[in-house]
C-alpha cells in the first residue's frame, strides 16, 4: 500500500488549504520505492520541483533518478549533504533554490541537515520501514525478523532533529509469517539495498532461522560449507533423508536433500535452506549442491526468439551503462543491484505474456544466455516445482496403506499451527485416535487469508487463461479418481461413513462436481469446496492432490480447528469478501451478524432442516419403503437433507411401519469398511449422546418408540436405527432436526392433501422435501406448494452436480451446485462509457 503526501496532509492537517491546493514537493530518497512514491505523487497532481537522490553507481542511475530525468524533473545527485556534521553550503543552496513547500523522504539513507528538514513551510515527512519506535534506521525490517517480532510494517512521521522519530502520522502493519523474509516484507512496503552477516551455528534452530531470514537475500547471511562461503535463504522444516555436508561451526553435519540443505541448530532441530549463493552471486538450488551436470541448451522457436529480444531490451534499459547486451553479459557484474532484480522480474512479467518469475530466478541465471534458457523453460512449463514436504500418518487398512496429512495447509505447504496446538481426530468405529491434527489459531486463519488474497490479487490463477484453469480442475478430478479408494477409506475411518457410500457419493460426487465446474471455467468463473471441520483428514488429503494437479499456491487453504475460533475469525476478517457456511441455524445467524459488522461480506448459508416427506396411499409401496428408509438412514442420518418427518396417509400407515421395521432388522450394523455393512457409527461421541437424549425426550413427550432409540451394545459410536410413530405437531421431535438415524412418522387423514401440506410447511426450515404418489397431477400440485428449495418426487437424495441446491426460510439462502452456484462467487459491474 502506498500513502502519498496528499493522503497524509488530508488525514492529519486541520487546514483546508493543504488539500484544496496541490503541493510543490521535494523528493529526497532513492530505490524503487522512491520511484513509486514519485510516480504516485505526480498522479495525484502534485508538482515535484526537485529530486535529490544518490550518485550513479557503476555508471548506472538510481531508479528514482531514471524516472525523474525522463519526466524532465530537476535531479540532484549529491554524495553527501554535510561534512563533519556541518551542512555543505552549496548543496543546501541548490536545494533551497527549488522552492519546495514540503519534503517527502522515502527510504532516505543519507543524513539530512535540519536547515533542509525545516526549510519548507510544511516541513518534512518520512516513510520509515518499521512499526516505530520498535526499530529505527535503514535496517529496521531486518531487525524485526532477527528479533522474532510478530508484526512488521512502516510508519510515516514528521521529521525532527537528526531524523529521529517525530510525531507519527500513520502506521501500517502486517503479520510476520513464520517463513517471511526481508524480501517478502519489503515487497509489501519498501525495497532494500542489502546487508550481510555470518551465521553463528552454535544456536538453537529457530534463532538461526530468524537470523538468516532477517538478512537480505542478497548479499544475505552466510556460512562456510566445505570450506567455501555460501549465502542462504531458509525456512523451518522437518528432516528428510540426504547426503551429509560439513558446515563450519555447526553441531552436526548438514544434509543435502531433495528439498534443499538441512541445517541443525544446537538444540538438534532442523531448518531448510532452499537456495545457495556463491561469492560471485551465482545461485543454485541447494538440492543440486553435489550435481555438476549442466542442462542441455534449448533451441528456441521463432516466437521464443522474439521474446528473447524483448528481454534483451529490458536488460538494456536496466543496464544502461553496458554498450551491448550479449549472451555473456552478467546482470550483477554489470552493476545491477537488488532493486534492479525487482524491476527485471516485473518488466518481464508485464511484457512477456505474464510468465511468473521470482527474484531468486535472476540470481540462479545471472548471464543473459542462462536467463533466456531459464525463461523459456518456465514458459514451456518444463521447470520442476519444489518437492511438497508432507509429514504423513500412515495406516494399513482396507487392504491398502493410506497416507494422511495432518497439518494445516496454507499457501501450498503443510505446516503445524503457529502455536503448535493439536487435537485428536477419533475413529468412531472403535473410539481409537487416528492421529493428532493441527488445531488452527486466529493467526493461522490470518496467514491463510493473506495467502488467498495474494493468490487472488497477484497470483497466476487469476491471470491464467480460463480454459487452462478448467484443465487444472479436470486434472484434479482425474487425480481424485485415481486416489478415490484411498480418499473413501480415509473418509470412512474419520467420519464412520459406510465405505461403499463414501466411494460412490462423498468422493464420487465430488469428482463429478469438479468436472462439472471445470467445464464452466471458460464461460463463467467460480467454484466452491465445502469441507467438514469435524472430520478434516479427507480435506487435507484433497489438499495434497491439488498440489499434484498444479493448482497455484494460496488458491486453496485448509485450516482445521474450532468454529468458535477459526470460523469466527473468518466471519470477522476484513479481507474475506465471500463466506459459505454449512451448519446449524443459530450459528448461521451469528455468522451473518459478524459478516455484516466486519465488512458487509457476501454470505451463502446451508443451515438446519426438518425436511417433510409425504407418502400417499396410491404410492409404489416397495419404492416408498426403500426410499423412505434411505431418506432417513442414508449416511446414518448425518445428511443435511434427511427426511426429518414422514407424513404417511392413514390407510397405509400401519403396513408402511411394519415393512420399515422388517427392513431395519435386516440391516447389518458394523465396521463401515466391511462392504456388506449397511449402517456405520455416528461421527463423534457427543453427537451420539445427543441422539440418545433426543429419543428419550420423544418418549417422554408421548410419541411411540417402535424400534431402536438406544446406543448399540458394541464398541464405537453406533446408534440404533430408530422409528417413532404417533408424533404430534407440537412435540420437540416433530420440530427439531436430529441429524441422525431417527425416523419420525405422523399419519394424516385419507385424501387431506391441503391439510398435510399445511402441516408439512409448518416449520421454520425449508431445505428439502419429498412426495410419493402415482398421481402426477397430485405430485405437481404438492411439489409446487411445498416450501423447500428441493422437492423429490417418487425418489429421495437424488441430487446432481448440475442442479442448484439450497434452502428457503431458516434453512438459509444461496445455492450450491449448478450454474446458480457460480453466481454466488461473481460480482456484476456496470460500466458506462461516453466518447
Amino acid at each position: 500500500m502506498l500513502w502519498t503526501a496528499n493522503t497524509i496532509i488530508r488525514k492529519f492537517s486541520s487546514s483546508s488549504a493543504y488539500y484544496q491546493n496541490k503541493l510543490k514537493l521535494a523528493l529526497i530518497g532513492q530505490s524503487l520505492f522512491g520511484q513509486e512514491v514519485y510516480t504516485n505523487l505526480r498522479k495525484q497532481g502534485h508538482k515535484v520541483v526537485g529530486v535529490f537522490t544518490v550518485p550513479d553507481k557503476d555508471g548506472k542511475a538510481d531508479p528514482l533518478a531514471v524516472v525523474a530525468e525522463k519526466d524532465g524533473t530537476p535531479v540532484f545527485k549529491f554524495p553527501r549533504w554535510r561534512v563533519k556534521g556541518k551542512p555543505i553550503p552549496e548543496v543546501v543552496e541548490a536545494y533551497k533554490a527549488v522552492g519546495a513547500e514540503l519534503n517527502v523522504m522515502p527510504f532516505c539513507s543519507q543524513f539530512i541537515p535540519m536547515n533542509v528538514i525545516d526549510f519548507p513551510k510544511h516541513g518534512s515527512i518520512i516513510y520509515h520501514p518499521s512499526i516505530l519506535p520498535r526499530h529505527r534506521g535503514a535496517s529496521a525490517i531486518n531487525w524485526t525478523l532477527i528479533e522474532g517480532d510478530k508484526k512488521a510494517g512502516f510508519s510515516i512521521f514528521w521529521a525532527d532533529d537528526g531524523l529521529d522519530t517525530g510525531p507519527i502520522l500513520l502506521q501500517q502493519e502486517c503479520p510476520v509469517e513464520p517463513n517471511d523474509t526481508v524480501d517478502t516484507l519489503y515487497n509489501r512496503f519498501l525495497f532494500p539495498e542489502g546487508i550481510k552477516a555470518m551465521v553463528n551455528m552454535a544456536q538453537p534452530a529457530e534463532v538461526i532461522h530468524n537470523w538468516i531470514r532477517g538478512h537480505d537475500k542478497v548479499p544475505g547471511a552466510w556460512v562456510v560449507i566445505d570450506g567455501k562461503v555460501h549465502f542462504l535463504n531458509n525456512s523451518l522444516g522437518s528432516v528428510p533423508a540426504g547426503q551429509p555436508v560439513e558446515v563450519e561451526g555447526a553441531s552436526q553435519p548438514g544434509l543435502i536433500a531433495k528439498s534443499g540443505l538441512i541445517l541443525f541448530g544446537s538444540d538438534g532441530k532442523a531448518l531448510q535452506v532452499k537456495n545457495l549463493q556463491f561469492e560471485d552471486r551465482n545461485m543454485i538450488p541447494a538440492s543440486k549442491y553435489f550435481s555438476s551436470d549442466e542442462d542441455a541448451s534449448l533451441d528456441l522457436t521463432d516466437d521464443e526468439k522474439e521474446m528473447a529480444e524483448k528481454i534483451r531490451a529490458i536488460w538494456k534499459g536496466i543496464l544502461s551503462n553496458v554498450p551491448v547486451i550479449d549472451d555473456t553479459t552478467d546482470f550483477f557484474k554489470s552493476g545491477a543491484a537488488s532493486m534492479d532484480v525487482v524491476r527485471l522480474v516485473e518488466e518481464v512479467k508485464q511484457k512477456c505474456g505474464g510468465v511468473q518469475l521470482q527474484n531468486e530466478d535472476v540470481y540462479m541465471a545471472t548471464t543473459f544466455q542462462s536467463f533466456i534458457q531459464m525463461f523459456v523453460r518456465r514458459l514451456r512449463g518444463e521447470d520442476q516445482e519444489e518437492e511438497l514436504l508432507i509429514d504423513y500418518v500412515t495406516k494399513d487398512v482396507n487392504n491398502m496403506t493410506v497416507k494422511m496429512p495432518h497439518q494445516c495447509f496454507i499457501n501450498g505447504n503443510f505446516e503445524d499451527a503457529e502455536d503448535g496446538k493439536t487435537y485428536n481426530t477419533v475413529n468412531p468405529t472403535d473410539g481409537s485416535v487416528i492421529c493428532k491434527v493441527s488445531y488452527a489459531s486466529v493467526a493461522d486463519v490470518d496467514r491463510a487469508v493473506s495467502a488467498a488474497k495474494e493468490a487472488f490479487d497477484n497470483g497466476p490463477w487469476g491471470k491464467m487463461n480460463p480454459r487452462d484453469r478448467g484443465q487444472l480442475l479436470y486434472r484434479l478430478a482425474d487425480l481424485m479418481e485415481e486416489h478415490q479408494e484411498e480418499l473413501a477409506t480415509i473418509e470412512t475411518l474419520d467420519s464412520g461413513a459406510v465405505y461403499t457410500l463414501a466411494l460412490k457419493t462423498h468422493v464420487g460426487m465430488s469428482i463429478q462436481t469438479f468436472r462439472y465446474f471445470a467445464g464452466w471455467c471458460d464461460k463463467i468463473q467460480g467454484s466452491t469446496i465445502p469441507i467438514n471441520q469435524v472430520t478434516p483428514l479427507t480435506a487435507l488429503k484433497f489438499a495434497e492432490l491439488t498440489v499434484k494437479a498444479g493448482i497455484p499456491k494460496g488458491v486453496i487453504n485448509i485450516v482445521p480447528g474450532s468454529g468458535g475460533l477459526v470460523g469466527q475469525r473468518m466471519s470477522d476478517h476484513p479481507d474475506i469478501r465471500k463466506l459459505g457456511f454449512t451448519g446449524s441455524t443459530p450459528i448461521g445467524k451469528q455468522i451473518m451478524k459478524s459478516c455484516a459488522v466486519s465488512n458487509l461480506k457476501k454470505v451463502s448459508l446451508e443451515l438446519g432442516g426438518k425436511s417433510p416427506l409425504i407418502i400417499f396411499s396410491d404410492c409404489d409401496m416397495d419404492k416408498a419403503v426403500r426410499m423412505g428408509m434411505s431418506s432417513v438412514y442414508f449416511n446414518k442420518g448425518e445428511n443435511c437433507i434427511a427426511a426429518g418427518r414422514l407424513f404417511v396417509e392413514e390407510s397405509i400407515h400401519d403396513e408402511y411401519i411394519r415393512r420399515v421395521v422388517e427392513e431395519i432388522k435386516k440391516m447389518k450394523i458394523g465396521d463401515p469398511l466391511d462392504r456388506s455393512t449397511d449402517h456405520g457409527p455416528q461421527n463423534h461421541k457427543a453427537h451420539l449422546d445427543k441422539l440418545v437424549e433426543y429419543c428419550e425426550l420423544g418418549v417422554k413427550e408421548g410419541a411411540t418408540l417402535v424400534y431402536g432409540g438406544r446406543q448399540v451394545d458394541r464398541q464405537g459410536f453406533f446408534m440404533e436405527p430408530t422409528v417413532f410413530t404417533d408424533v404430534e405437531d407440537h412435540m420437540f421431535i416433530a420440530k427439531e432436526e436430529s441429524f441422525g438415524p431417527v425416523m419420525v412418522v405422523s399419519k394424516f387423514k385419507d385424501g387431506d392433501v391441503d391439510g398435510v401440506l399445511s402441516r408439512a410447511n409448518n416449520t421454520e426450515f425449508g431445505l428439502a422435501s419429498g412426495v410419493f404418489t402415482r398421481d402426477i397431477n397430485k405430485a405437481m400440485y404438492v411439489s409446487e406448494r411445498l416450501e423447500a428449495g428441493t422437492v423429490f418426487v417418487n425418489t429421495y437424495n437424488k441430487t446432481d452436480v448440475a442442479a442448484p441446491f439450497g434452502g428457503f426460510k431458516q434453512s438459509g439462502f444461496g445455492k450450491d451446485l449448478g450454474e446458480e452456484a457460480l453466481h454466488e462467487y461473481l460480482r456484476t459491474k456496470a460500466v458506462t462509457v461516453e466518447y
